[in-house]
């Protein structure tokens, strides 16, 4: 990383800290009753009705092709929940609905319960503590695994404290204990680039655990990773169950099985079932769906 890519990289955090700021002083809470009526000052997360995240008769459409049918979906603070459905089921883009990469034509979508994430940019709900990682591992390469999670300590700097970024004693000790989490503590100098697809992975999320994330939204974690890495991976999610809260989109019946308790499969942009593994797979219309009779 050299000091012009960290400084470019520091000036987009600090815009992004302003522009989260400049949010803040929006109170409005988009027509949300009872509880959810508007936003707490300093954008807290407010657990008390014991859901974490809320989505409520969402809907949007693309070229008149409706991406997600009035979905409506609750999730609970620490829960692993998985979510399932054909291609073309609106997963993705409920994803991005929530990370502020698309607006919804319709309907609320909320961050505990006073957190309205519709007037929220996609930095700014990153800030609030929402993680998502994509399918396809992004770390930086050329840096060493150490140095990748170090460099995800400093998003929270500014430009000046991130060229003269010192870790304290506690950052040290965060970044050993996400290296113990992710499996990756014998490999801290092996560069990323190096490291196996499934490696690749979990540094990515360990990124995300160094920014204590509150949600993380977790898109084919384990698409082309071996059965090994795979069982590594279900381990990894299992164990951080109740510490974060995590939904998982996976095609993987084999790993959902194993790391599941409540399975949500959308359809057409809508809820279609919902329950235990074995429940949901029992379903005619999940059958119907998958197998198409």
């Amino acid at each position: 990383m050299t000091p012009e890519l960290l400084e470019q990289g520091a000036q987009r955090m600090q815009q992004r800290l302003a522009a989260l700021e400049a949010g803040r002083s929006q109170t409005a809470s988009g027509g949300r009753s009872s509880g959810f009526s508007r936003p707490k000052a300093g954008e807290s997360l407010d657990l008390a009705h014991g859901r974490i995240l809320y989505l409520e008769d969402v809907s949007v459409s693309f070229d008149g092709f409706k991406a997600i049918n009035n979905l409506s979906l609750d999730i609970a603070p620490g829960e692993l929940r998985c979510i399932i459905g054909p291609n073309g089921a609106g997963k993705t883009t409920m994803m991005d609905i929530i990370t502020g990469k698309t607006r919804p034509d319709s309907g609320t979508v909320f961050f505990g319960s006073t957190i309205d994430l519709l007037r929220h940019t996609e930095p700014q709900i990153a800030r609030l503590g929402i993680g998502r990682k994509f399918q396809k591992p992004t770390v930086f390469e050329q840096l060493s695994v150490f140095e990748n999670l170090e460099l995800a300590l400093r998003i929270h700097k500014g430009v000046l404290s991130s060229l003269r970024f010192r870790r304290s004693a506690a950052q040290s000790e965060r970044l050993l204990e996400v290296l113990e989490t992710i499996g990756l503590q014998t490999s801290l100098q092996r560069q990323a680039g190096l490291l196996s697809h499934g490696q690749k992975q979990w540094l990515e999320i360990g990124m995300l655990l160094c920014q204590d994330p509150q949600l993380l939204l977790l898109d084919e974690p384990v698409a082309g990773m071996t059965d090994q890495e795979t069982e590594r991976t279900a381990e990894l999610f299992l164990g951080l169950k109740g510490k974060h809260t995590l939904v998982v989109v996976e095609h993987d019946m084999a790993f959902i099985k194993a790391i599941s308790e409540t399975v949500t499969v959308l359809c057409e942009g809508s809820v279609l079932a919902q329950g235990p593994l074995s429940q949901v797979q029992a379903d005619p219309r999940v059958i119907e769906v998958y197998l198409g009779r």
